[in-house]
């Protein structure tokens, strides 16, 4: 398999225009180490490739213990390094297929990576509209372990990191946004918003926010307010005053908004039950209890594919 290389799956699309969207268009990337819930991944990726009008892009480490080169002195004998690469290789193969049978009409391209796989993934990111990985992996030493690069790739990618898990039978035609500090929405918002234009869907934006009743009257705090009702009032509005301008610049989406009082993660944990795809945005700390445990209870506890989207 030449890395790199577009592969054309239907045979009636003209090559020369596969080779200029190859080279202009921002590709999804999708990660795979051969495992069900990677290829799932994978076939996630392929769809929303069709969604966006994108060529896909599939990409795999073999994961060399230190030291360990990918080469061998005798052509007799196979090696650790061997096994590994030819796992990475079917799984690349694997990929391409179950891609090429969810999309037929979209190009799709593979590519080798080298170096620490959590890493090596989540820089594949670089340029790309998207990177799309399974929610676990192997979980062998024949392969990536892509439930620990997966999480690593939320925390770190240069683009929106969508996670695959429980992805429904059926659409249901819900994008839910999750919104921690009102401030810092933009980039989750212009995704979310993005993706309902896409998917012809309606948005839900949640606020949720676990702020304890004792520091709703104490002195200088934000939420220095009579009663709990009281900040969810204000927070309404500032949610409202927010999504008005949004509201405006997408007429076709549909928007409903909530405010909750209690953990973030658990609120958006359940409204995954009726979503097709969660949005949570990536910043600094800006919200409590903190936007690396909101993110870490989403991951785990999802009912289905969630999008971590950097700051812009």
């Amino acid at each position: 398999m030449e890395e790199g290389r577009p592969i054309e799956p239907n045979p009636g699309a003209a090559g020369s225009d596969q080779e200029e969207l190859a080279m202009t268009a921002k590709p999804i990337v999708a990660a795979t180490d051969g495992s069900e819930p990677s290829l799932q991944a994978v076939e996630w990726a392929a769809r929303e490739a069709v969604l966006r009008g994108a060529p896909l892009r599939i990409v795999a480490v073999a994961a060399m213990p230190p030291r360990m080169a990918d080469r061998r002195e005798s052509p007799e004998i196979n090696t650790v390094a061997d096994v590994l690469t030819s796992n990475r290789d079917a799984a690349l193969s694997a990929a391409a297929g179950r891609a090429a049978a969810a999309a037929p009409d979209i190009l799709i391209m593979t590519d080798v990576l080298t170096g620490p796989p959590a890493q090596a993934i989540t820089d594949s990111g670089s340029g790309a509209l998207m990177l799309v990985v399974g929610s676990r992996g192997m979980g062998t030493f024949a392969a990536i372990v892509l439930g620990s690069v997966s999480r690593y790739a939320a925390s770190n990618a240069p683009c929106p990191a969508v996670v695959v898990r429980d992805e429904p039978e059926s659409p249901r035609g819900v994008v839910a946004v999750g919104l921690g500090d009102l401030d810092e929405g933009s980039a989750a918002l212009t995704f979310a918003f993005e993706e309902a234009v896409a998917r012809k869907a309606s948005l839900t934006v949640i606020h949720a926010f676990d702020t304890p009743p004792a520091d709703l009257t104490r002195p200088g705090k934000s939420f220095a307010m009579p009663s709990l009702r009281h900040a969810e009032e204000e927070a309404g509005k500032r949610l409202e005053e927010l999504l008005a301008d949004w509201r405006r610049k997408y007429p076709d989406v549909h928007v409903s908004q909530d405010v909750v009082h209690g953990h973030p993660g658990r609120a958006l944990v359940s409204l995954s039950e009726q979503a097709d795809l969660v949005v949570i945005g990536r910043h600094g700390n800006s919200g409590l209890p903190g936007p690396g445990a909101v993110r870490h209870a989403v991951l785990n506890h999802a009912h289905g594919p969630v999008a971590v989207v950097p700051s812009a």
